[in-house]
């Protein structure tokens, strides 16, 4: 039993059970034991790995397509550049290489990294020396200036919680004990979250949706933003446009667990609602679209055909390896999908359509 266990037992024998989205928060983000502030979580030698690690591709392609985006927007003398959950700074990183290639970009840009893990921002901080980094709350306190966002496996971290129909009422799943162990089980009061008003239409008895309060408030921000001041986000993400059914899973060294093996130790996710998202944020949206299509369409293969002509022979296989990862449908192709937020007077960023 690890020490955030015992703490979470303790905290359920002293107060009752807690919800779905308070066990994810402690698990992810208690300041000693939480998941992101132990351990490198990020690589092959952590717990999983992000795009942008997999390939220096993937972030370039980010970077092409936010720049024609400044560019679409008759290049601003300033913008935010803001990225969410940021990991260890690597795609930021790609984005600013890419981006310097076309004039003026990086000179208009101010960059701003949303992220709660105090040892995630030292690596950040290391990474990103050459650039003056600004780092933020989601509460997204930014200039008055045009915004483009970027969120790679940012949303899926978000706590959630987890509601159950009965008939013509909600309950909430919430974590508390059975033979002194941690477990799930269903209030005894119904809820009345306003977003399950909409829910009625689609589920029936024994249904389950999941709601994350963070995303809902994160995303209005992302929207208010836009509307007000101009610029897009780019959501890349694992999920679907539309959520029914428990999605929390457990992942641990690359492998999936149990969400209750070992608190604090394992990393804990959902898969997006994109349509929350989407109509929550107020502003205009793209289709939903499959990364490797998104990819293909910003020219990734060119991109890596190039690094192969270029590339020594040892190097050839991890290019085509990384590139088919990227973007085949049984790989992160299809898993991963990508939804764009704009101003309603402008176009989709690139790769995108309305």
């Amino acid at each position: 039993m690890t020490k955030l266990e015992e703490l979470i037992i303790k905290r359920i024998q002293e107060t009752g059970p807690i919800s779905i989205s308070t066990f994810m928060r402690e698990c992810l983000l208690h300041p000693k034991y939480g998941f992101y502030t132990q351990r490198d979580v990020l690589g092959s030698d952590g717990d999983f790995i992000t795009s942008p690690e997999i390939s220096q591709m993937f972030g370039e392609i980010l970077g092409l397509c936010l720049a024609q985006y400044w560019i679409d927007l008759n290049r601003p003398d300033r913008f935010a550049l803001v990225e969410l959950g940021p990991g260890n700074g690597t795609l930021m990183l790609d984005i600013l290489r890419a981006g310097s290639s076309v004039n003026g970009f990086i000179d208009a840009c101010k960059i701003y990294l949303v992220e709660a893990s105090s040892k995630l921002k030292r690596q950040q901080q290391k990474k990103l020396s050459p650039f003056n980094v600004n780092w933020i709350t989601d509460d997204l306190l930014l200039p008055k200036i045009p915004t483009f966002f970027i969120a790679n496996e940012f949303f899926d971290a978000l706590p959630v919680k987890q509601y159950q129909r009965e008939n013509d009422l909600w309950y909430e799943i919430q974590v508390g004990l059975k033979n002194a162990q941690l477990s799930l089980s269903m209030s005894q009061l119904p809820s009345n979250h306003p977003e399950l008003e909409t829910r009625f239409k689609d589920c029936v008895t024994g249904d389950l949706v999941e709601i994350s309060d963070d995303a809902l408030r994160i995303s209005n921000l992302i929207g208010q933003i836009i509307n007000n001041e101009g610029g897009c986000a780019l959501i890349i993400d694992y999920g679907d446009w539309h959520s029914l059914g428990s999605t929390l899973q457990a992942v641990k060294s690359h492998k999936f667990a149990k969400i209750f093996d070992r608190p604090g130790e394992v990393d804990l996710t959902c898969h997006v609602d994109f349509e929350a998202l989407a109509r929550n944020s107020g502003c205009a949206y793209s289709r939903l679209t499959a990364q490797g299509v998104f990819l293909e369409r910003l020219g990734i293969s060119d991109r890596a055909n190039l690094l192969l002509k270029n590339s020594k022979p040892e190097y050839k296989h991890s290019i085509i390896s990384a590139h088919r990862r990227l973007t085949h449908p049984d790989e992160m192709g299809t898993l991963f999908k990508v939804l764009g937020l704009f101003s309603k007077d402008q176009n989709s960023p690139a790769g995108l359509i309305k």
